[in-house]
């Protein structure tokens, strides 16, 4: 409809721009509107002054005639006229898309980036022998914003899913502190499995434990749990327990296959775990000089052995095990005495139970593995179970929200002997429901009693 532009007054077989009528020859006005014809330009000097195709014409040669013959055909110009008129009765200019700021369904601008483009029109082919080179195609913008695919093994922030994290644990995009490997941790074996978590207050988890099964000389199976709280108001706590529970570990299963009764084996362990913790205090003097009234570090230590029909614990600190049978037709059991102010008070009897743990000073240790413990006396019990239950192997996190048995036997699920992880979870999330003051660490052995008999010939 763009060529109604082009038409002179009067032509005959024409129609009126203003209501589409038939025009006679010489018509003046329109007999139907009264539409001035005298008022239409002449085709030749006609030019736009919007250009249909992105840019102006600097002259009448360089935007010929649409309806002259050899005109370009381009359909992008053929654009079609408003039906609205202005104030002058001429039409409405017809503009591109990109001669307008758009709106959004809201009415809002839109910025030019923000709808499409006139798609250009295909370029034509070279003509053959021409040697002429086709014109690659732009690039996709959209792949210089995107970042290339990180190489793998690169760890990524767990906020903008987008940044690299730098060695110090903190996002080069955003700057997020990423959650430590050590915040939550869990593992299970067939008999055995183990659950530590930060906790809610603290800012880092200074817990560590290592759970592990061997063989025996006879072939029977052996079953180790070893947890360790790390003394907070000792430097590098978190380090310390790491270290204490890989030494007990290794030491114990190096021991146990070789024959060494398990008690004794237990015994062992806490002096190479302790060992372990004393191996951190010698640090270069430079390290020591931005923490030179910290103590060195220091960790407490409990563990458990399933082995030949016994059970065994040992331990240094205030770090507990306890004996929960599978029908509690039987009484739970702590397994272990802390090594702790309110330990000693009730031991003396200056003090009855819950005395002695509602003072301030309770929870304060009187035994640690570490180079500035007073003296190191390993503990260890072996016990022979008559049913089968479970041992609970924890530090305080725990049992500070189940101090007396009854609680703890209500806490422990009554299915932990076939499944150890499940309850290991619901142990660290009854601390956490309970305020989460401190880290949490449970670990999970079943113990099976073998029938009399059973294996003979």
């Amino acid at each position: 409809m763009s060529q109604m532009h082009q038409q002179t007054a009067g032509a005959a077989g024409s129609t009126c721009p203003g209501c589409e009528e038939p025009l006679e020859s010489g018509d003046l006005f329109c007999g139907a509107c009264g539409y001035d014809l005298s008022a239409l330009p002449a085709g030749s000097d006609d030019h736009p002054t919007v250009a249909m195709n992105g840019s102006s014409p600097s002259s009448p040669e360089a935007a010929p005639d649409a309806s002259s013959p050899g005109a370009s055909s381009d359909a992008s110009s053929e654009w079609p006229i408003a039906p609205e008129v202005d104030s002058s009765d001429m039409p409405v200019p017809v503009h591109l898309p990109t001669d307008l700021a758009g709106t959004d369904s809201a009415g809002s601008e839109l910025a030019p980036d923000e709808y499409p483009l006139p798609a250009p029109a295909p370029a034509a082919a070279p003509a053959p022998g021409s040697g002429a080179q086709a014109e690659a195609e732009p690039a996709d913008p959209r792949a210089a914003l995107s970042d290339p695919t990180p190489p793998a093994g690169t760890k990524l922030c767990v906020a903008c899913r987008s940044g690299r994290v730098d060695p110090d644990g903190y996002c080069e995009n955003c700057g997020h502190a990423q959650p430590r490997e050590r915040d939550h941790m869990e593992q299970e074996l067939d008999t055995v499995a183990a659950v530590s978590d930060r906790g809610l207050r603290h800012h880092r988890n200074e817990d560590a434990f290592a759970i592990s099964s061997a063989a025996l000389p006879d072939g029977s199976p052996a079953v180790v749990a070893i947890v360790c709280d790390g003394v907070s108001s000792a430097t590098r706590p978190d380090e310390a327990s790491l270290a204490a529970s890989r030494a007990a570990n290794e030491s114990l299963l190096d021991a146990l296959p070789r024959g060494t009764h398990p008690q004794q084996a237990m015994h062992d362990a806490i002096l190479s775990a302790a060992d372990a913790v004393n191996a951190l205090a010698a640090e270069p003097t430079q390290a020591r000089e931005h923490s030179p009234h910290q103590n060195a570090p220091a960790c407490t230590l409990v563990g458990s052995i399933i082995a030949g029909g016994l059970l065994v614990v040992g331990w240094v600190g205030d770090s507990r095990a306890y004996w929960v049978p599978d029908d509690r037709s039987g009484p739970t059991v702590r397994l272990t005495e802390d090594d702790s102010w309110a330990a000693q008070m009730v031991a003396a009897g200056l003090m009855n139970e819950a005395e002695a743990y509602a003072d301030e000073r309770a929870h304060a240790i009187t035994g640690w593995l570490g180079a500035d413990a007073y003296e190191l006396e390993p503990h260890t019990a072996s016990f022979k179970p008559d049913r089968a239950g479970v041992v609970v192997v924890c530090t305080d996190g725990l049992w500070n929200y189940a101090e007396a048995v009854e609680e703890m036997a209500r806490a422990v699920p009554v299915d932990s002997a076939v499944r150890p992880l499940h309850s290991a979870q619901v142990l660290v999330g009854h601390a956490l429901d309970g305020g989460g003051h401190d880290n949490v660490t449970v670990a999970i052995l079943p113990f099976r009693v073998v029938p009399q008999g059973a294996g003979s010939a």
